[in-house]
């Protein structure tokens, strides 16, 4: 009865992967299973490592979040077992996708993060993306590591006006 439940929740991941257009985060993922009841924490980590593992998905660290998007495999595997998911299921997966989909798209479009090359500097990179493209990449050196938080905690409240300001300068 385990193997089918997880076999469930990975074709639950994988259906909720293949509805959206952007990748969804461990923690989004996390919001439907666990706030919806359907598995735990601990089930569904283990799942998104197997869907990894097996090639149906593929994840990119990101800051602190893990993301995750479904892969042709994935894809290809979920044309065949779609079936295998409850009618009622699906439809609870597609209302909870329509009713957060443009909260979890702008926590996943919009993204900075920071790092430190061998040259001393730190370099914050900058991101908006629409789907799987980037619409601006920036990336920034910083003397120091606070500067470098700094900029990557602002970026979320600020990268609208950013970008439509570079987009008016530029037309």
């Amino acid at each position: 009865m385990a193997n089918e439940s997880q076999t469930l929740y990975k074709l639950m991941v994988l259906y909720m992967l293949d509805q959206v257009s952007f990748p969804l985060t461990s923690s989004q993922l996390s919001e439907f299973f666990i706030g919806k009841d359907y598995t735990s924490w601990f089930i569904l980590q283990d799942v998104l490592h197997s869907l990894e593992e097996s090639g149906f998905t593929i994840s990119k660290q990101v800051n602190n979040s893990t993301h995750y998007e479904i892969t042709d495999d994935g894809c290809t595997t979920l044309k065949f077992f779609s079936d295998e998911i409850l009618p009622a299921i699906k439809d609870d997966m597609d209302e909870f996708l329509k009713t957060n989909k443009l909260k979890m798209r702008s926590e996943t479009s919009v993204t900075a993060d920071y790092y430190r090359p061998d040259n001393g500097d730190y370099i914050v990179r900058l991101r908006i993306k629409e789907g799987r493209e980037d619409l601006l990449s920036i990336d920034i050196p910083l003397p120091d590591e606070g500067a470098a938080k700094k900029m990557v905690s602002n970026w979320k409240n600020k990268s609208q006006s950013i970008y439509q300001t570079i987009m008016q300068s530029l037309l």
